[in-house]
């Protein structure tokens, strides 16, 4: 599949550890990478879901590759146990979520997910719903900053919500290059190199795909599908995510902070964790795959394995 690089594959696959007679989910199917390899690893069944329409009938000549193996569910992660419970599946052997945007969706000038490509401010991933235009041309000066702020992390937030609540009163923002070039008229250029609207790019498209409570579900509820000694594998590209990521599975695994001496949950047995940390911290690519892929320099992978029926996180 062109155009498409799955990241950290090595990595993953590793986590995963796929094996034969195995049912797996690829939560995040998008350009099918982690999908096809896992099949080719292991003689195993997998099922694969995507929000974005355009990513399932994709997966059509992969499905056709592996017949009766790749079964594509259309529906959002974060509803995984009822999409698999319609396809009359309760529990897996392993999950694996890539929490990035798709490449065919950033590359997509008409999806209007990135400012390196002028079209309409959308960022919708299942093409229903809000769009980025109507956040940024709808949401009052201070709900807008918020926005900024509290998903794009953007500093500067009631900056640019000014500037962009000026420039729509003389015409709607409608495209991507024209609200690029409004966030980049209020800030400096940023050190890192990075287009100064990348976090207010980043904010819209969390907001518009409710991107956030989406992984908190996905994790909750891929957690409660693995059988034991069944693995969820999780890669992350942003700080907002990845916290989200690493305190769910430090609490499965039993690893949050002791509670203080003062305090009578201190007092209390605590319950044998049914989950393990594959690694203890997070994994980042190699500087050759960074080479290969600017994308994955962000990336973070984190993994867990159910080690019993214990308590449910």
């Amino acid at each position: 599949m062109t155009g498409h690089i799955p990241v950290m594959l090595d990595e993953v696959l590793e986590a995963l550890a796929p094996s034969d007679g195995g049912v797996y989910l690829d939560g995040t199917f998008g350009g099918g990478g982690y999908a096809a390899a896992i099949l080719e690893q292991a003689r195993c069944t997998l099922y694969a879901i995507d929000r974005d329409p355009d990513a399932i009938q994709r997966g059509a000549a992969l499905a056709a590759r592996f017949p009766g193996r790749l079964h594509l569910l259309h529906g959002t992660f974060g509803d995984m146990a009822a999409l698999l419970a319609g396809a009359g599946v309760t529990e897996l052997n392993g999950v694996v979520l890539d929490l990035g945007v798709s490449s065919f969706q950033i590359d997509d000038a008409e999806r209007g997910f990135s400012f390196r490509h002028d079209g309409p401010l959308d960022m919708r991933m299942g093409r229903q719903g809000v769009s980025a235009a109507d956040l940024v041309n709808g949401l009052p000066e201070r709900d807008l900053a918020d926005v900024l702020y509290e998903l794009g992390e953007e500093r500067a937030s009631r900056r640019v919500a000014r500037a962009i609540v000026t420039a729509r009163a003389e015409a709607p923002i409608e495209t991507t290059g024209r609200l690029a070039e409004i966030v980049r008229s209020v800030l400096p250029p940023d050190k890192s190199g990075n287009h100064p609207a990348t976090r207010s790019f980043q904010a819209l498209r969390i907001k518009v795909n409710d991107e956030l409570r989406q992984i908190e579900d996905a994790l909750d509820q891929a957690a409660r599908l693995l059988a034991p000694g069944g693995r969820l594998v999780v890669v992350s590209f942003h700080s907002l995510e990845d916290r989200i990521v690493k305190r769910f599975m430090t609490r499965a695994a039993g690893r949050a902070g002791s509670p203080s001496r003062h305090n009578p949950a201190g007092l209390m047995t605590r319950e044998t964790p049914g989950f393990s940390m594959i690694a203890s911290r997070a994994l980042r690519p190699g500087d050759d795959e960074t080479n290969r892929n600017p994308r994955s320099r962000s990336a973070r992978l984190r993994a867990l394995e159910r080690i019993g029926r214990g308590r449910e996180t």
